[in-house]
């Protein structure tokens, strides 16, 4: 279905005051983000910055031996390429997109200088970089001390709150590569969730048909993570998790509706 697109959409740039953002509209542009798609190479330079709408990109730091793993997932609250607002430049890792969807993109030049400015598109994003480094390393903590089950309800509850459904376009390969794990572990913790009904997978698509599922499931570091977020976000504390209502067939044939839980 059709879905008209604005970048109001992005939390950040949804949260500036409408002179800010008028003065930034005629430099963002559209751009449609494929599964696994590199928007930063490692340590190449950064031409443009992403404001994510209704895709997720992932930042990947790896090893010479070739692992690797996403640090961080990025959506709809953020921003990409915050290393060149803070003088830095660009990065040892690389961007990659974690979920499809659509991201407005936008010169360094134009954003630097509404970030020395020091107005309010400097404070909002300060404060995610605050959000975005306690996710990192609160993932780091439950990467290494909960079980695959707990990790990934706690990386679908996450990519939820990142989108407007209740979809996500991403294979296992890349849910193991986030959490750091073989695919296999990932596939049989799916299936763990397939079969109590909180999810649906097929072809690279997961469905989420029971929130509160995961919720029973997931460990204390989704909470940790997302109760920073409202804290130093009231734009995102405002806007997501509203209730989705979703139709599963059920076991004689018809229809059942679950519903997604909100919370205010």
């Amino acid at each position: 279905m059709f879905q008209l697109q604005s970048p109001k959409q992005n939390q950040i740039l949804a949260a500036l005051p409408p002179e800010d953002y008028e003065r930034l509209l005629p430099h963002l542009e559209l751009s449609y983000l494929s599964v696994g798609q590199s928007v930063y190479e490692a340590g190449a330079s950064i031409h443009h910055l992403y404001f994510p709408t209704t895709s997720i990109l992932a930042p990947v730091y790896g090893t010479e031996s070739g692992t690797s793993v996403r640090l961080a997932l990025i959506g709809n609250e953020g921003l990409v390429g915050i290393s060149v607002l803070l003088g830095g430049g660009g990065m040892p890792g690389e961007v990659v997109v974690q979920s499809a969807g659509n991201a407005y993109h936008i010169r360094p030049d134009i954003l630097i200088r509404e970030f020395d400015a020091c107005g309010k598109f400097q404070q909002q994003v300060l404060r995610y970089t605050q959000a975005l480094i306690t996710q990192t390393a609160q993932n780091a903590v439950c990467n290494r001390h909960h079980n695959v089950e707990q990790q990934l309800s706690r990386f679908l509850l996450m990519s939820l709150d990142r989108l407007s459904g209740n979809t996500l376009q991403m294979t296992h390969e890349h849910i193991a590569v986030m959490l750091g794990v073989r695919r296999e572990s990932v596939t049989q913790a799916a299936l763990k969730l397939q079969s109590i009904g909180a999810i649906r997978y097929s072809r690279g698509h997961i469905a989420v048909l029971d929130r509160d599922e995961l919720e029973d499931l997931v460990c204390e570091c989704y909470s940790v993570v997302n109760d920073e977020y409202e804290r130093l976000l009231p734009c995102r504390a405002s806007t997501h998790r509203a209730p989705v209502a979703i139709t599963r067939g059920n076991s004689q044939g018809g229809t059942q509706q679950a519903r997604l839980r909100a919370v205010s």
